[in-house]
């Protein structure tokens, strides 16, 4: 098993119900809609932020997957039992999954919190306490993060296609 380093990027992605988190942990992959994708998905891991769906276990985030690349696909492509769904031929990332690891220590949010997508990196995450402490202030750290960004950046055509920048 690969461990997370100091210097990797990391996206913190929102897994919106119990459901998502078994598509990661069995299928090995996850979801995230392009209109709605963040800036870049070449990241060196997901972590999981759970929602209140998670009952007891909302507000968190305790899962990590190391990211073994991307494609392009419709929404009816990875979710065959939802032909009708009202997005099911919009594109979406799919997002390959090596295996889901517990964190050693779960990273709380004192309060509810509203995000979509959040990047920190792999000594943040290391460290974490709150869901708070991920966030990178103006530092060193945010400079080499906005860096890490730029890097991987992805523009995408007319027609979704990813080219990298």
């Amino acid at each position: 098993m690969q461990e997370i380093q100091a210097e990797d990027l990391i996206l913190v992605a929102i897994l919106k119900s119990p459901r998502d988190l078994d598509i990661a942990r069995v299928l090995g992959w996850y979801r995230i809609p392009l209109a709605t994708s963040p800036k870049t998905i070449r990241v060196d891991w997901l972590a999981f932020y759970q929602t209140a769906a998670f009952g007891e276990q909302r507000w968190s985030v305790r899962f990590v997957a190391k990211v073994k690349g991307h494609e392009l696909v419709s929404r009816k492509e990875i979710l065959h039992d939802e032909p009708d769904h009202p997005r099911a031929n919009e594109p979406y990332f799919k997002i390959q999954l090596g295996r889901v690891i517990s964190l050693p220590r779960v990273i709380h949010s004192k309060s509810w919190r509203r995000f979509t997508f959040l990047y920190t990196t792999g000594a943040r995450l290391k460290t974490a306490q709150d869901l708070g402490d991920l966030t990178v202030p103006a530092s060193d750290e945010h400079d080499m993060l906005w860096k890490l960004l730029r890097e991987r950046g992805e523009k995408f055509g007319e027609n979704g296609e990813i080219s990298s920048t």
